[in-house]
């Protein structure tokens, strides 16, 4: 039981912190996006999966809806975001010391953590065992 509350704990935190940077985009926009994208040289259309990524992929995550298939999905979507985005941030350190990609990779290994845990008891599909 209590390993099934933590894995709650972990969906809903990872959920709601991603689901943050979903409705910033909803309220702002994604231009910023859609020009890193084209500049890779990649359609522009790719950049709407950001709306996938982070904001029905924690909605689908919190409730515990098919968890690991929608932890991919932010897992790729953090994948994505790192290589537009913080790529070449690999080996450098912020302004205090804390690694420069820390939060991506919190964001992306939580994600795989949890597609490797499943959702626990407390889910609306529990996940079968690997």
């Amino acid at each position: 039981m209590r390993e099934d509350i933590g894995k709650l704990v972990l969906r809903i935190m990872l959920g709601v912190m991603m689901l943050f940077h979903g409705i910033d985009k909803v309220r702002h926009g994604i231009t910023f996006i859609k020009e890193l994208i084209v500049k890779q040289g990649l359609p522009e259309i790719l950049a709407y999966g950001v709306y996938i990524g982070e904001i029905l992929a924690p909605l689908f995550l919190m409730i515990g809806w098919h968890t690991r298939f929608w932890a991919g999905v932010m897992a790729l979507n953090m994948l994505v975001a790192f290589y537009l985005v913080q790529g070449e941030n690999i080996l450098k350190l912020g302004a205090h010391g804390a690694w420069a990609v820390e939060v991506s990779m919190f964001y992306f290994l939580t994600s795989v953590s949890i597609m490797f845990l499943g959702s626990g008891r407390y889910a609306v599909t529990r996940d079968s065992q690997v």
